[in-house]
């Protein structure tokens, strides 16, 4: 590793679910998730250094950020974010975009400075129904929404791009020129139906960094994917050099769930939920339990319909990717109630240092052996889990 730099853990996709005052942001998200309270989260229980808050550009959102900057319970930093405690926050938004010709599509828009994000909403507030409300609709092409990021010094980042609602990939197009200019990309988020050599059979998307994220609407949802960044120091500065590879700086390592634990990972029945295999090439098919022909396609197949036959084993080596590292999140874990994991915190301070650093001995002490040997199994990635789909997360045998 570099002089001066270390390893730092990333969580960049963390919904606010209302504001302290109880009005909605994420309606989907829980009403716990205020920006104070992922900031604590991440820093105090996590121990996520940088998190990415999407959301930021509800004009709500930014009072909060301005009485907490004001209070010294928070501070903007030279390089980009806001601190807290141990964590540094990227502010970012989550928005949609509909193209013509072209189906909807999520991309997540992170700015530097609190000054910039209240740019960005001034000009999405000419564009957009609700500019208070998360993931909603901007009417201007996808291209004017990117360069406006980048023009105010921000980020742009596709989100889950292959899940079958809203999605790049999964609902908007078949290749990224016709939306957005690849140039303009920071990075590409997988989502938690796929992992780094599902999307590296796409060979458009091997000059791209991948990042993994947790999407979360809940607090505990919060780190469930992450990256490992080496930084000099958490901030949007140096993690923005993170994604571009340069000074040293990297992605080290991608912690994503097995791409079967995601819940649109199979292809599946709208009506009935029952998961449908598809044969190679197969856009189509009527249930076999129920007879409907209301099939959603999951992440597997529909990277399977976009990928190419050449060598990807080959190009993956010559852009020699960080590793994917299958992760299994605390709440996945068979056995282990909210009872023990708040024993294992109590014990080990963060979920980080418990899935990452804790001896498999001192585990078993705390939570019991089946619990503690899964989480040891999981660091070596050799958990089985049964596919989800539908909408319904899969689960370790």
């Amino acid at each position: 590793m570099n002089e001066g730099l270390r390893t730092v853990y990333a969580d960049l996709h963390i919904h606010i679910g209302r504001t302290e005052a109880g009005a909605p942001v994420k309606i989907s998200g829980s009403r716990d998730l205020t920006f104070f309270n992922i900031a604590r989260e991440a820093s105090v229980r996590k121990g996520i250094d940088v998190t990415g808050i999407i959301d930021c550009q509800s004009p709500a959102v930014q009072d909060e950020i301005e009485r907490y900057l004001e209070a010294g319970e928070m501070e903007e930093l030279d390089g980009g974010g806001i601190r807290y405690g141990n964590t540094t926050v990227l502010l970012g938004s989550e928005l949609e975009v509909k193209d013509p010709g072209c189906g909807p599509a999520h991309l997540l828009c992170f700015l530097p400075k609190l000054s910039a994000m209240k740019q960005f909403t001034a000009w999405l507030s000419t564009r957009m129904k609700n500019v208070s409300l998360s993931s909603q609709r901007v009417y201007a092409l996808a291209r004017e929404l990117q360069t406006e990021t980048v023009a105010l010094g921000g980020l742009v980042i596709p989100a889950h791009i292959f899940t079958p609602h809203k999605s790049l990939y999964g609902s908007c197009c078949s290749r990224m020129e016709e939306v957005l200019d690849p140039e303009d990309v920071a990075a590409v988020e997988l989502g938690l139906s796929s992992n780094t050599d599902m999307a590296d059979a796409i060979p458009e998307l091997r000059r791209h960094a991948f990042v993994t994220n947790s999407d979360a609407h809940s607090l505990g949802k919060i780190a469930r994917e992450y990256n490992a960044f080496r930084l000099a120091a958490p901030t949007f500065e140096e993690v923005a050099k993170a994604l571009r590879g340069e000074d040293g700086r990297a992605i080290e390592a991608n912690y994503g769930l097995k791409p079967q634990l995601g819940k649109y990972h199979r292809t599946y029945c709208e009506r009935c939920d029952a998961l449908v295999e598809l044969e190679d090439g197969q856009t189509e098919k009527k249930c076999p339990a129920c007879g409907s022909g209301r099939i959603v396609r999951g992440v597997f197949d529909r990277i399977a319909a976009l990928a190419k036959p050449d060598d990807a084993a080959a190009a993956r080596a010559a852009i020699q990717r960080p590793p994917y590292r299958n992760q299994v999140p605390l709440e996945f874990v068979p056995g282990l109630g909210p009872r023990k994991r708040e024993a294992l915190l109590e014990r080990f301070g963060t979920e980080m240092n418990i899935l990452h650093r804790v001896p498999e001995a001192e585990l078993v002490e705390t939570i019991g052996a089946a619990p503690a040997a899964v989480i040891a199994a999981a660091r070596t990635g050799d958990v089985a889990v049964a596919s989800g789909g539908g909408g319904r997360y899969g689960k370790i045998k």
